[in-house]
């Protein structure tokens, strides 16, 4: 498991965590109980600070990174699909940022919110709880997301983390 510290900038993963051992954590990275991380996905916390909370899915290949004055904050069962870019952003609780997608600096994405695959959400900007923001840039419709519309995929990546840290055995 590539995992590193950074002169005193020191991970914290949670021991329920599942991190693959292709993933790359450097530095000021906080990972919180039953999360996953997959392969490819580089979390540096190299200038500023990257939170992920409980049960949340940090998909293969994504790139999440913060600047010092712009942590990345990503909450509780959240889905951040493959490839997606995630720098100096909010994803609350409870959020889906799909596959290839990128958030930028300032940008919140509410509790209950998505982005779509593809999507850019441009510096400062705000995705309401409930809204889908879709698009280059992202133009966001309120109300399109229904309460717990994420939960089954929370729930398969919870149990597929357990799988994993259970089975997963290199064989070259």
């Amino acid at each position: 498991m590539a995992i590193y510290a950074l002169g005193d900038r020191v991970p914290t993963i949670d021991s329920s965590a599942f991190v693959h051992p292709d993933a790359v954590i450097i530095g000021n990275v906080t990972i919180g109980p039953a999360s996953t991380v997959w392969p490819q996905a580089v979390l540096r916390g190299d200038y500023g600070e990257i939170v992920v909370g409980a049960q949340t899915s940090v998909q293969d290949g994504t790139v999440v990174h913060a600047t010092e004055e712009h942590p990345t904050v990503i909450g509780d069962r959240c889905v951040i699909g493959h490839l997606v870019h995630l720098e100096g952003c909010t994803i609350e609780d409870d959020s889906l940022v799909g596959s290839n997608s990128v958030v930028l600096h300032r940008a919140v994405v509410r509790s209950g919110a998505l982005v779509g695959a593809g999507a850019v959400v441009p510096n400062d900007t705000e995705v309401p709880s409930g809204a889908m923001a879709l698009g280059i840039p992202a133009k966001i419709r309120p109300g399109a997301v229904q309460p717990g519309s994420f939960d089954e995929n929370v729930e398969t990546y919870v149990a597929n983390g357990k799988r994993y840290a259970a089975e997963l055995r290199r064989i070259d």
